[in-house]
């Protein structure tokens, strides 16, 4: 299990989850956490509790949204907030390119590229919150207040 937190994506999430906070933890999960739900199963938290990391194209632009695990990032909400007509999910290879993670293990912190990012207003329902690190088997735990100043991002409500 210890080769995935020698995998680099894995160890450029951490880095910035352990700079913001020494506290903050990665969490090997025996199970793969592909989706939220696994996650949820496997941390034994509710589903609602896991943070998707959702990047979509918007025009020539990227913006990556922070939503629930149990809920669906709403497209017209984002078309509205970014003013743009041409809102769409990125492809498996822009988010590589752009966030430095493949799809399943997307962290919130330590992309390639910066982007714009968004946390879903829905997310405050949970106290604790986790978030994939780089590996479909990595999480961490943190909450909402602190993943706000980490990925220094703006609230909104994002999903339907």
């Amino acid at each position: 299990m210890n080769q995935i937190l020698n995998k680099e994506p894995v160890k450029r999430a951490e880095k910035s989850i352990k700079e913001f906070d020494p506290n903050l933890k990665i969490i090997i999960l025996e199970k793969t956490a592909r989706t939220a739900q696994d996650a949820a199963t496997a941390l034994g938290c509710n589903v609602g509790a896991i943070i998707k990391s959702l990047l979509f194209r918007a025009g020539d632009n990227f913006v990556l949204c922070l939503v629930s695990g149990d809920k669906r990032c709403s497209l017209n909400k984002l078309k509205k907030i970014l003013d743009e007509k041409d809102v769409s999910m990125a492809s498996p290879d822009d988010v590589k390119k752009i966030t430095g993670y493949t799809i399943g293990g997307v962290s919130p912190v330590g992309h390639l590229k910066k982007v714009k990012i968004y946390v879903d207003i829905n997310l405050d329902r949970f106290t604790t919150l986790f978030a994939a690190a780089g590996h479909p088997n990595c999480v961490f735990k943190i909450e909402l207040n602190q993943l706000i100043k980490l990925t220094s991002s703006e609230t909104k409500e994002i999903t339907e």
